[in-house]
């Protein structure tokens, strides 16, 4: 993170060890650059105002999102790792390949997990709310369907004689309504597809909605 320089990510200015109450509980205590907002602030503004949070917003926020994903994966990076705020459960953004348990994985990864967000700022909420691994894999198949044996394949050919039940995706204008924007919904069904289709994120700022 310390060599991460760039206008869309916070950048780490310090860090240092802490120890816990319980025999080798040690903390990672991260200092940062002061961030007097948050998205998931603003967003849980209009939530709870019971408004839609306005396009241009999210427009602005998934413009920022993926310049910065952009940026990190030419570093040869990726976002992993728990985030370190309560507020945000790491399993709702997490791509089924993951879930699956891959340890061979790309970038795609990330894409995902920007397609989560981009569907939670036009919903409101988390798309994919699974209580557990097994149950945020059901809500990903309720949503996009039951995945064919290449797709898990791709994801962990160790899965690929497992029986999963047969669902087939929902319509997105049953998932959105119809007031938004279809070139959302299209870069949200582009980041969803499979391990080796979703877009870099440079082509993520090349779409329609951005």
């Amino acid at each position: 993170m310390r060599k991460l320089d760039h206008c869309n990510i916070v950048r780490l200015r310090y860090f240092f060890y802490s120890s816990g109450d319980k025999k080798d509980e040690v903390y990672l205590n991260l200092v940062l650059d002061y961030v007097p907002e948050t998205v998931y602030r603003v967003a849980r503004h209009y939530s709870r105002a019971k408004q839609t949070l306005p396009m241009v917003y999210v427009k602005l926020y998934m413009y920022q999102l993926f310049r910065s994903l952009a940026y990190i994966h030419s570093a040869k990076q990726l976002v992993r790792g728990e985030p370190n705020v309560s507020y945000i459960c790491s399993r709702y953004y997490r791509a089924p390949e993951l879930i699956f348990g891959a340890t061979d994985y790309t970038s795609s990864i990330d894409v995902w997990s920007a397609g989560c967000v981009l569907a939670e700022l036009l919903l409101g909420q988390p798309i994919f709310p699974g209580d557990s691994g097994v149950d945020q894999l059901v809500e990903i198949i309720k949503v996009l369907g039951t995945p064919t044996r290449e797709q898990i394949r791709e994801m962990n050919p160790n899965y690929t004689e497992f029986k999963f039940p047969q669902i087939k995706a929902h319509p997105w204008t049953k998932v959105f309504p119809a007031a938004y924007p279809p070139e959302a919904i299209a870069l949200c069904s582009r980041c969803w597809s499979t391990p080796q289709g979703p877009p870099h994120p440079s082509r993520g700022l090349r779409t329609l909605l951005l």
